[in-house]
């Protein structure tokens, strides 16, 4: 159980610094889809707004558990296990939440896109990290 804790902390903390990068980059490369974020259906005030910033440990402990119980069915260097978790979850888990998402609100085709390939990224990062450090 300390082991799962520590993967979990350590993916969290690894999730977070790149979704600070993501937000920088996403301002920097596509600043039109950038100002989308300040349309009021979008509400970071608050408590609530400190809720988006558990989304990685959130994430980080759940791909822990799927890894620590699905590990053995994927086969190669870390590399190549830890793209193919990302994948896996990036097809269960991700396009699906998306595909409802852009159905069922305003928002942009361009925004649900960039969603899911940070999904699929940040699944993948997960995948390596816990395929290097718990084989």
């Amino acid at each position: 159980m300390k082991r799962f804790l520590i993967k979990g902390i350590i993916g969290g903390v690894v999730l977070l610094l790149f979704s600070y990068l993501a937000i920088y980059l996403v301002v920097a490369l596509a600043p039109s889809l950038a100002e989308q974020y300040y349309d009021p259906v979008f509400s970071f005030e608050g408590e609530k707004g400190m809720l988006y910033f558990a989304h990685p440990f959130i994430l980080s402990f759940a791909l822990a558990w799927f890894w620590r119980r699905f590990k053995g069915l994927f086969h190669g260097s870390f590399w190549w296990r830890g793209f193919e978790v990302g994948v896996v979850y990036g097809l269960i888990a991700t396009v699906p939440a998306m595909w409802i998402t852009y159905c069922s609100l305003a928002i942009s085709l361009g925004m649900v896109v960039t969603w899911v390939l940070y999904g699929f990224f940040q699944a993948i990062v997960l995948g390596i990290l816990y395929a290097k450090i718990s084989p």
